[in-house]
């Protein structure tokens, strides 16, 4: 199967080799697309070398400005579908979404439309987060969750697996949000037009 997978970067130079590198150790066959919005730190300098050194699986898409988490998405989004990927990950460039995880995301998607690594459908599995922040994500969650109806339990994740046809299906020029909010409102879309969802327990790691 085709599977690209879509890492957003701003100031991430400093995990973004090793980040790649766990990718493609527990993924071999995978595409990686490293998004970076001209970071000053010299992220997108160092995605064009790392693609230099595997230009047939990583590639890198220069956006002119930090715009936010939703925009990098959507035209990272958008660069997979005008290149007929079957799959496509989401995921973070800080190891807060650990790579080892995509193999049973891999298997999911079989019969899904879109997995969602969850932090908290077997109990709460965070890693270095004080009890403020975790009190904030969890009541986050509660609220999308019964604002919307969605039989979620995270509602804010934003380590995915999408099929093609479901990406397709969302409309990704009528989102409208950024942010936390940009990951509520795709598993929102996809709820609402029936597609088949499922969640995958993570433990989720602030960054490194």
């Amino acid at each position: 199967m085709r599977c690209l997978v879509v890492v957003p970067t701003y100031n991430e130079r400093d995990s973004l080799t090793a980040i790649v590198e766990s990718i493609f150790e527990h993924q071999p066959s995978v595409n990686i697309l490293v998004v970076d919005d001209n970071s000053p730190d010299g992220t997108g300098t160092l995605a064009d070398e790392l693609h230099n050194a595997r230009p047939d699986q990583l590639f890198v898409l220069h956006r002119p400005r930090k715009e936010g988490l939703g925009p990098a998405y959507i035209d990272g989004f958008k660069y997979a579908l005008e290149r007929d990927y079957a799959f496509i990950v989401q995921m973070d460039a800080d190891f807060s979404h650990d790579p080892k995880y995509l193999a049973a995301f891999f298997e999911a998607i079989k019969t899904n439309d879109l997995v969602i690594g969850s932090r908290y459908v077997n109990g709460i599995s965070v890693v270095n987060w004080d009890l403020k922040r975790l009190i904030l994500s969890k009541a986050a969650s509660f609220y999308v969750r019964t604002v919307t109806q969605m039989p979620i339990a995270d509602c804010t994740a934003g380590f995915k697996c999408w099929r093609r046809e479901a990406l397709e299906a969302v409309g990704l020029d009528r989102i409208v949000s950024n942010g936390y909010v940009f990951l509520a409102e795709m598993s929102y879309r996809a709820f609402r037009k029936g597609l088949r969802i499922t969640e995958v327990p993570i433990i989720f790691v602030e960054r490194r």
